[in-house]
């Protein structure tokens, strides 16, 4: 119960104060949308560059983790597509939808601060080498899958491939985690005051992601198939972390590594989801409330989750 209390509950606490700013203290919006246009676009990408620049890469990326990882994440997509499909009788489309939510797991927002608070600042590399790969590898994933069920063949894939992978080089995050990783490999180091500037940005990323995010998901309203959610809950913060617990073990990774794949493997859908539901405009209830709702169950599934690991 410790662990709850002390790692897990100020979390979600602070997300708490976002969704209760938006609903009942007047916060606007227009303002929870430029709270999160700062931390997503500016603050984090700054915390991700900070990160990468002083990580020890040779220690880090260790394929054997991300394989751990990215074969429950696609395991975890085949079951949210075939279950939608099979079981649900879901539109195929949708079903891709669907396979997303359960392939995109919340690793930044929700998997850094959980995993920092849990196992301390030092603990974060192997999240942040799942993290550098993560939005490419799901897109990838995501759109392919969604371009076959709409055209039958290859024929018109490429159009919006190329799309994503424009969209891609222009996303904040992966641009901070290219400079992290330039400054890392070149061996630079930042002038004392950006370095301080550096810090301060980076210090209030993860509260001011979290607080926005709060915000961001008192617009989604508990609506659409709810026995599609509970699987989409289930894939997500039991089929996908189990898998990836499984995987670790199997292939004899650290004790630091296997908490980081796994409480990332934990999380619950990330907005991304909803994000990808409505660029193709299908399944967008059910995945704005596997948002909601999967967040909020991820308070007590990552606390067991943190009783189970070592």
């Amino acid at each position: 119960m410790s662990s709850l209390i002390e790692v897990v509950l100020p979390v979600f606490l602070v997300i708490g104060f976002g969704y209760l700013s938006r609903w009942k203290l007047g916060l606007t919006e227009g303002a929870v949308d430029g709270l999160m246009k700062f931390a997503q676009n500016f603050a984090v990408p700054v915390l991700l560059f900070r990160a990468m620049s002083q990580l020890d890469l040779g220690s880090t990326f260790d394929l054997r983790l991300l394989a751990s990882f990215y074969t429950g994440a696609v395991l975890g997509f085949a079951a949210g597509f075939f279950g939608a499909r099979v079981l649900f009788k879901r539109p195929w489309a949708d079903s891709v939808a669907i396979g997303f939510a359960t392939l995109f797991s919340n690793a930044v927002l929700l998997g850094l601060p959980i995993t920092e608070r849990a196992y301390g600042a030092g603990a974060l590399g192997p999240n942040l080498a799942i993290i550098s790969i993560h939005a490419p590898t799901c897109y990838l994933i995501g759109v392919t899958a969604m371009e076959i069920v709409r055209s039958g063949s290859g024929g018109g894939l490429m159009r919006p491939l190329r799309q994503v992978a424009r969209t891609m080089a222009r996303n904040p995050m992966l641009i901070g985690i290219v400079l992290g990783l330039a400054v890392n490999l070149s061996g630079l180091t930042l002038p004392l005051p950006v370095g301080d500037a550096v810090n301060l940005v980076a210090t209030a990323a993860l509260p001011a992601a979290l607080f926005g995010l709060g915000g961001v998901l008192r617009n989604y309203r508990p609506e659409g198939d709810l026995r599609v959610v509970s699987w989409i809950i289930f894939v997500s913060l039991v089929l996908h972390p189990g898998v990836t617990w499984l995987m670790v073990h199997a292939l004899g990774l650290s004790t630091g590594q296997i908490r980081s794949a796994v409480l990332t493997a934990a999380m619950a859908p990330g907005v991304n989801a909803f994000l990808f539901a409505n660029m193709y405009g299908v399944g967008k209830r059910v995945a704005a409330t596997a948002v909601l709702a999967a967040t909020g169950a991820s308070l007590i599934t990552v606390w067991v989750w943190l009783h189970l690991l070592p």
